[in-house]
């Protein structure tokens, strides 16, 4: 659903922009000529525009990589840069201002973090299963989790005594009583260690 309004809003732009065209000459606001104009000088500026920022894009990408750094706002800056560079070929003013709003660093910074928050973290998340933003249960169950399937949730701390805790805790309580009894309830006899303790009195210390 999400890229079928994507690909009806790029097929759209390029309407809006011919409209646009159009009630410019017809309003007189501009002559045919002076809205070509226009736009052929728009284009040229959006892309020496785009020429510089590459380099600089390139330049920092470069950097990061030689010093070990994952470059990923530089790659996400190219990006942009290409499809500003997409929409200042394409001939209209509305175009040339979306390619100069993804040129200019200004506007291209808040929309590259848009871009980062809304598409490619979500994306990376839904293929690796939320290592992108480390949403992941490393440890335990996480809350309100069916592990038996017969519906009963199960959350806290899996060690605070309740659920499993409880029977280990009982399992236990049966095998002190098996010690007592010479392990006959609780666990084999193999499990029974026996101690033996020997008091010495201090009196017999002190006459030693």
């Amino acid at each position: 659903m999400r890229t079928r309004s994507l690909l009806g809003l790029l097929l759209l732009i390029p309407l809006v922009d011919a409209f646009v065209l159009v009630a410019i000459v017809s309003w007189g606001v501009l002559t045919a000529l002076e809205t070509v104009a226009l736009v052929v000088l728009t284009g040229l500026v959006g892309m020496l525009l785009v020429r510089a920022e590459g380099r600089n894009t390139l330049g920092r990408f470069q950097r990061k990589a030689a010093s070990g750094s994952v470059p990923t706002d530089e790659l996400v800056d190219g990006g942009l840069l290409i499809a500003a560079g997409a929409f200042l070929l394409t001939p209209g003013l509305v175009t040339d201002l979306i390619g100069l709003l993804l040129v200019v660093p200004p506007t291209r910074y808040p929309i590259r973090i848009a871009v980062k928050r809304w598409v490619i973290v979500p994306y990376l998340d839904s293929k690796t299963g939320g290592f992108a933003s480390g949403n992941v249960w490393t440890f335990g169950f996480p809350d309100d989790v069916d592990i038996d399937g017969e519906g009963n949730p199960v959350g806290g701390d899996p060690f605070d005594g309740g659920g499993s805790g409880g029977s280990g805790s009982e399992s236990g309580g049966g095998r002190g009583s098996g010690d007592a009894t010479g392990g006959q309830e609780g666990g084999s006899d193999d499990d029974v260690v026996d101690v033996e303790y020997e008091r010495v009195d201090d009196a017999d210390d002190r006459e030693s």
